[in-house]
């Protein structure tokens, strides 16, 4: 491809609201142009990196048994309904009406159109196991989009869904997905590390994220310190070993006054003793009920472990009026004296003896306040979130680190969550009717672009590997226009490299030779060669790896400059 035929329009500044390094430097190297917030065109550079990442995904998918379909992106909003997402996704559905009134949606996603797929083609184990796949827009209406490409409102993903017969078989549909997602990352130059996550508004029980740890991410992601473990996970769903307090026999309840303490911080200093030895009460609304959720004093609450924990609704903090029409006393408050239904505990504040909490009127607080005796609560887990420094709760050895990550990929085990609300079922070897087993693997190809650009770059511009650069090799040829031997040997060189199969683009554009070399930075091409008459006079062509400091270029004779090319590409 020749410049002076392509699309190129770099820009030196980047747009004021970008952030992230892959946000200014995907728009200033003309990959990509937002049309509206988290709404982008891609551009001719863009569109040939995202199709060499499309190739990628399908050929590791197809490798791993995938067979590639196209649902619609329009959808009617029935089939939500059907499987009982219509008025809980979030964010909520975007939809609209069609000329018949029909209420339609733009789909975020598509398990209920592939389960429709699967109960129309499924109809006995030996249909499994089934592994469809599908490259396809998406329209999600964040509330912030961000990042550029990392965070959109309209994307397009891989999406692929398996069909099986058993957990044995999901489970072998899943490791292999895994894989796939694996060996897709490493192609794309991404060191990507799978880590438990919570399946959120998908749905099912089990599933993992593969994030790139960059300080960019806006995901929170713990991982153990030991070299021996490998446990990792995001915030929403991180576990840890909770520390117990020395076992102590019950004692009395004992109310005092603490006028003006509030915190649990200037109660535990008053009293002389740990945060530990504090009963902390947080006050949600869940479906227009305040609860009482209780934690131990030192830890904090998972909002996501609360959601979970009670059956998927969304926990949002209580406002003072509702938490004054409640009758509760924000800042001296406890589940001492509550209905139980109404309180929510985590497993630290149930374990432990003789905490002090409030006792539910202002200025006062109780202590040796102990579950079971004081208090009860109808929903008990692990609904603490887990921080930098507490134990890992894989490993007798281990402490979790905390790092910022970029989720770049996602799998689930659905079971049978869209198999039962969608009749998904196969006669088993007993002709017995049974739910199918499902997964969901889920990436975003632009996201990917996005974190390769994080991962990959310096202060030039972006650094992509060779398997995803929108051009392997670009020749940049210096005043071609006004000399004959620099033009012939340029377009030499340019023939042979595509004929060997490199693809090369030749900038035989009317721009000084800085701006041609800025360029070639800033777009990340992994070689570059330059014909120039310096070049000639000393010798030949030079040649020098994107990634090598400015200077450090080597000059070649003209029928050496291909095998050069050819050794710094497999290199």
């Amino acid at each position: 491809m020749r410049a002076s035929q392509f699309y190129i329009k770099t820009t030196r500044e980047a747009p004021v609201e970008a952030e992230t390094i892959s946000h200014k430097y995907l728009t200033r190297g003309s990959f990509i142009q937002q049309i509206a917030a988290g709404i982008f065109s891609i551009m001719p550079l863009g569109q040939r990196s995202l199709d060499k990442i499309r190739t990628i995904i399908r050929e590791e998918m197809n490798a791993a048994g995938g067979l590639e379909v196209t649902m619609p992106v329009v959808q009617p909003r029935s089939i939500w309904q059907e499987s009982g997402r219509a008025d809980t996704y979030v964010p909520p559905l975007a939809k609209f009406l069609d000329r018949r009134e029909r209420e339609m949606v733009l789909a975020p996603t598509h398990e209920e159109t592939v389960s429709i797929m699967g109960r129309y083609g499924i109809a006995s184990y030996r249909d499994m196991p089934l592994i469809l796949y599908q490259i396809q827009t998406k329209f999600r209406d964040e509330t912030r989009s961000r990042g550029g490409l990392l965070r959109v409102r309209e994307f397009e993903m891989k999406d692929a869904y398996s069909f099986d017969a058993d957990p044995a078989g999901l489970d072998t549909s899943y490791d292999a997905m895994a894989q796939a997602y694996r060996n897709i990352f490493s192609r794309c130059g991404l060191d990507a590390v799978m880590v438990e996550a919570d399946s959120g508004s998908i749905g099912g029980k089990d599933s993992a994220e593969f994030a790139l740890l960059a300080d960019s991410g806006e995901d929170t992601v713990l991982t153990c310190d030991s070299e021996e473990c490998e446990y990792g996970a995001n915030l929403e769903k991180a576990e840890f070993i909770k520390t117990l307090n020395a076992e102590e026999k019950a004692d009395e309840v004992e109310k005092f006054p603490t006028p003006g303490l509030k915190t649990i911080e200037a109660l535990a200093k008053a009293e002389g003793v740990s945060e530990s030895k504090t009963a902390k009460a947080v006050f949600y609304t869940i479906d227009d009920q305040v609860y009482v959720v209780v934690i131990r004093g030192d830890y904090e609450v998972n909002e996501t472990k609360v959601r979970n924990l009670m059956g998927g609704s969304e926990p949002r903090l209580a406002t003072r009026e509702e938490v004054a029409a409640a009758g509760f006393v924000a800042g001296s408050a406890s589940a001492v004296g509550i209905n139980s239904k109404y309180v929510i505990a985590d497993e630290s504040a149930v374990e432990n003896a003789n905490l002090l909490a409030g006792a539910n009127e202002e200025g006062f607080h109780l202590r040796n306040v102990n579950f079971g005796r004081d208090w009860n609560a109808d929903h008990m887990g692990d609904i603490a979130a887990a921080l930098e420094g507490h134990k890992c709760p894989r490993c007798d050895d281990g402490y979790l680190k905390q790092h910022r990550g970029i989720e770049v990929g996602h799998i689930f085990k659905l079971r049978t969550v869209y198999s039962d609300t969608m009749n998904v079922k196969f006669n088993d070897v007993d002709g017995k009717l049974q739910p199918v087993f499902m997964g969901c693997y889920g990436i975003g190809t632009g996201r990917l672009l996005a974190a390769a650009v994080e991962a990959n770059h310096d202060d030039r511009g972006m650094t992509l590997p060779r398997s995803i650069a929108p051009f392997e090799v670009v020749v940049v040829a210096v005043n071609m226009h006004n000399n004959d031997e620099v033009r012939e040997l340029a377009e030499s060189l340019y023939r042979q490299l595509n004929d060997v199969g490199i693809e090369t683009l030749l900038d035989d554009r009317v721009e000084a030779p800085g701006a041609k070399f800025a360029d070639a930075d800033l777009i990340g091409m992994p070689v570059r060669v330059v014909v120039s008459p310096r070049s000639i006079q000393n010798g030949g062509v030079e040649v020098k790896h994107r990634k090598a400091a400015r200077s450090d270029s080597t000059i070649h004779a003209a029928d050496q400059a291909i095998s050069a090319v050819q050794a710094i590409l497999n290199s």
